[in-house]
């Protein structure tokens, strides 16, 4: 099943992953993608919101992940888009790492081949008047997951 919403602000887009939230549990791994400024750190802002993290979420570009401990669920934060290859992903063995919180990873497709099956996809197209449309579609496991209460 797939969801798809129109968002128009960024309150909105923190408040989708306000609810993109509520459905995970440890072990959860998401995948975003989009092009530069659609959003994808504004939804990861709104996840860690909902699982209690304390600091502010910020782009981990440059780093290439940041690393939440303080919520109800360790919460991951990659972003590949400056990674050579899968193996630098692999290497930094971040799904063995993430297994008893989330891992989120901005670019996702760029690594998807070296990920177990069960994932959460989100897509985020920017349109030129600033609205996103963005698309939630499960994998794997998450087929059987209740997406519909993302309409909530």
């Amino acid at each position: 099943m797939n969801a798809l919403f129109v968002i128009e602000t960024p309150d909105e887009m923190e408040a989708l992953g306000r609810r993109v939230a509520a459905l995970l549990k440890p072990g959860d791994i998401v995948l975003l993608n989009g092009s530069l400024g659609a959003g994808k750190t504004l939804l990861v802002s709104g996840i860690a919101q909902a699982l209690g993290v304390g600091d502010q979420v910020t782009s981990p570009t440059f780093l290439v992940v940041r690393k939440y401990s303080d919520g109800i669920l360790p919460l991951t934060h990659a972003d590949v888009y400056r990674l050579g290859s899968t193996a630098e992903f692999t290497d930094l063995e971040l799904v063995a790492e993430s297994t008893d919180g989330v891992l989120v990873i901005e670019w996702g497709d760029a690594v998807r081949s070296t990920l177990p099956e069960d994932a959460l996809v989100i897509h985020i197209d920017a349109d030129s008047d600033g609205k996103r449309s963005v698309t939630v579609r499960g994998e794997g496991e998450w087929q059987s997951r209740p997406l519909s209460e993302l309409n909530s």
